[in-house]
């Protein structure tokens, strides 16, 4: 599957960890060992399957829609108790056939949604 990003600063925390000889350890320093490598582990895991509905049947990360204004056709997948990876479909909409062809999504960010309010630790 093909993975894009909400925006440029994204990405490019994304793209150091890829980057094996050159990184600058980016998303390890804004989010620390641990959770870097939970990211890099799902990021993965999308890459590797062919549509976001093959995604969904890995059960990987506990991928789960999400509702709300802010996270309209998004979907949480579990990094650790708290932190969820936000991404969300390049389809039509998230009726199972639109999923079953979508090949691409975007990633928005990390957070704790848990509580009263957001905490956004990416972007």
């Amino acid at each position: 599957m093909e993975i894009t990003f909400e925006d440029a600063n994204l990405e490019d925390l994304f793209r150091d960890m890829d980057n094996v000889r050159g990184s600058k350890n980016l998303m390890q320093k804004k989010v620390g060992l641990p959770l870097a490598a939970m990211i890099k582990k799902r990021k993965n895991q999308l890459k590797a399957s062919t549509t976001f509905a093959a995604y969904l049947q890995t059960g990987l990360g506990k991928p789960h829609s999400l509702s709300g204004s802010k996270f309209y056709n998004c979907y949480g997948v579990s990094l650790s108790a708290n932190m969820r990876l936000i991404i969300q479909p390049s389809a039509d909409d998230t009726s199972p056939e639109s999923l079953s062809v979508c090949d691409t999504v975007i990633i928005k960010g990390v957070v704790e949604y848990h509580g009263s309010k957001d905490e956004w630790l990416i972007p």
